[in-house]
């Protein structure tokens, strides 16, 4: 019962994307404008001392902004379901509010990692020549760090009531979490009280792993901001604890 409800959610979600060729095509249309117009234009204003061009160094980041924006709107469709009832019949069936969040979650997974996957074809344009087991690894953590990504917008949206009140996520907690995740610049250039904020975001280890992946650290072109496995580990962690108070909180809803 708990998988086939899972699966049903999981599956209404992405025919729904797949039936919104709009929203694929903004979806792409942002890092495309980020990476090619607002980078290229930076890349002639700041010079970096990483060891490779600007346009590669914010790469990751706009992998991670894919992801963020992806994960986070997926979030929305709760509040649509809450306001068209469709919600009120997930809850009353007999299943785990946890499930209910984990193929809440799982559907912005599989749709932002297939929005992610398409910029990452892009690799070739920006510089990069990646093998297949490097391509295999940042796909293996986009997909996780949508689903943590997309518990916490699970989360979020379990406060609101209406789609327009949703629109203040946008201003103070998406905006901040690419800014302060070194996608643009790295962490530790950040002052000291935006570093500290800056490591309580999932955002920053996610796009710190794909740094881990893309980059070859041991010829001293790019130094990390944290370890691999902390990367990892932080991720993992900040899945669970995600899910696990997103279905308190639809338990208190149910």
């Amino acid at each position: 019962m708990e998988f086939n409800a899972i699966y049903v959610i999981v599956a209404r979600e992405f025919k729904k994307f797949i039936r919104e060729r709009s929203r694929l095509f903004s979806a792409i249309a942002r890092p495309l404008l980020w990476l090619f117009i607002v980078g290229a234009g930076i890349s002639r204003l700041v010079t970096t001392d990483v060891g490779v061009p600007y346009i590669q160094f914010i790469f990751p980041g706009i992998l991670g902004m894919t992801i963020l924006f992806s994960s986070m709107f997926s979030s929305i469709s709760i509040i649509w379901d809450k306001e068209f009832g469709f919600l009120k019949e997930i809850l009353v069936a007999p299943v785990s509010r946890f499930s209910i969040v984990i193929g809440k979650a799982l559907s912005g997974m599989v749709v932002s990692t297939i929005q992610a996957i398409i910029i990452l074809a892009l690799f070739p344009f920006v510089g990069f020549k990646l093998g297949i087991l490097q391509i295999i690894g940042v796909i293996i953590i986009c997909a996780s760090l949508s689903f943590s990504i997309s518990s916490f917008g699970i989360l979020l949206a379990t406060f609101y009531e209406s789609y327009e009140s949703f629109s203040v996520i946008m201003n103070f907690i998406i905006m901040p979490m690419f800014f302060l995740s070194g996608a643009m610049y790295p962490v530790k250039l950040l002052p000291e009280i935006l570093k500290v904020v800056s490591k309580i975001n999932p955002l920053t280890y996610g796009i710190d792993a794909i740094k881990h992946v893309l980059f070859p650290f041991e010829k001293g072109k790019m130094s990390p901001d944290f370890l691999f496995i902390i990367d990892i580990g932080i991720i993992i962690i900040s899945s669970i604890i995600f899910v696990l108070i997103a279905g308190k909180a639809f338990e208190r809803r149910g």
